[in-house]
């Protein structure tokens, strides 16, 4: 701790008036110090989609003391009257009045938007973005799937970034404004698009560094459509099959049938991410074959929307990568088959 003393002597000898003079400029130096101590000051974060990916990460943005606004819609009423809560296995329990917010217009600028609602609605959402967006500001797709940064780039103003965000956890919405978190965590962060001469490399350490003051695990990615094939690898078994068998994860991971298909549609996936030029790392899918073993059970986000009749994440998950994949002379029949199911329900969940 920063102090300083004055000998009984020299102490008389000054005015009162020095004196003060003297600890004004002291301070002065203190704050200094402290400003070049500490991490600059990263301003106000929105939370667009604040269902469970969006409520889990400002919750624990908003509990680290990060000033964090939430733009909410149909939880609106309940989170302003009940806050919102979360029961997480990893954190704890955690319940919080919030800053929560109806209309775009009625926010303050934000500097960090961290966008959690389903790609499915990005078309709805860029108007919001571009509202609540403060002059520079940096956006975080919290998303899945391939193509979903560059179907909402031409919606963005010039001097907003485009950042993406892979989340592996195990989260989901329990009731309105109540977050159930049983595993997993982290976020990591790559650069999309935007004016930033570095390639966006001090601003993604930037993001990185502020979920770590939150005390969430955040790597910085350098290559952001590598890491969402990477991400893909788990998503277009899991959450494809949980809606298909009506199977959660353990389950899935018990019965020598499904596990072969799961190896089989990852397989697939890694395959189509190299005819695109993304080489994922040797042993990439037994990794995570075997982290879901370890894991609790869990029920990937595609059947809780499936269950609640909500679009399914069909384009980004699976449309996307078959089309890349295509295009590069890479077939994946497994992955067409099961996107051509799940469009049959996707279909059927919501009728013309």
């Amino acid at each position: 701790m920063w102090g300083f003393y004055l000998s009984e002597g020299v102490a008389r000898e000054w005015t009162a008036q020095r004196y003060v003079t003297c600890v004004k400029r002291v301070l002065t130096l203190y704050l200094e110090i402290g400003m070049h101590s500490h991490p600059p000051r990263i301003g106000i974060i929105g939370i667009i989609g604040s269902g469970a990916i969006g409520g889990f990460y400002g919750l624990m943005l908003a509990r680290a003391g990060f000033d964090v606004h939430f733009l909410l819609r149909s939880e609106y009423q309940a989170v302003c009257e009940r806050g919102l809560s979360l029961d997480s296995a990893v954190h704890g329990a955690l319940h919080m009045r919030v800053q929560a917010y109806v209309s775009a217009a009625d926010m303050p600028p934000c500097d960090w938007l961290l966008i959690g609602a389903k790609a499915t609605s990005n078309e709805q959402l860029a108007p919001l973005i571009v509202q609540a967006a403060a002059p520079g500001a940096k956006v975080v797709l919290l998303q899945n799937g391939l193509g979903v940064e560059e179907q909402l780039r031409p919606a963005l103003r010039s001097d907003m970034h485009l950042l993406g965000g892979l989340c592996f956890i195990c989260v989901n919405r329990q009731a309105p404004g109540v977050i159930r978190h049983q595993a997993l965590g982290a976020v990591n962060l790559g650069y999309h698009s935007g004016p930033a001469t570095d390639c966006g490399v001090a601003l993604v350490n930037e993001g990185a560094g502020l979920f770590q003051a939150a005390g969430i695990d955040s790597q910085a990615m350098p290559n952001l459509a590598l890491a969402r094939w990477q991400k893909l690898v788990w998503n277009v078994p899991y959450n494809g099959l949980s809606v298909l068998l009506g199977a959660s994860t353990a389950p899935l991971m018990a019965d020598s049938n499904s596990r072969e298909l799961i190896q089989a549609l990852m397989a697939e996936v890694v395959q189509g991410a190299a005819a695109c030029g993304h080489v994922l790392p040797e042993g990439y899918a037994e990794h995570l074959f075997q982290v879901t073993e370890r894991m609790p059970d869990y029920w990937p986000s595609m059947y809780h929307d499936h269950v609640h009749k909500r679009p399914l994440e069909l384009g980004a998950i699976y449309a996307e990568p078959l089309a890349r994949a295509r295009a590069a002379g890479c077939s994946m029949p497994r992955i067409e088959m099961l996107y051509q199911a799940l469009s049959f329900i996707d279909n059927s969940d919501r009728p013309a």
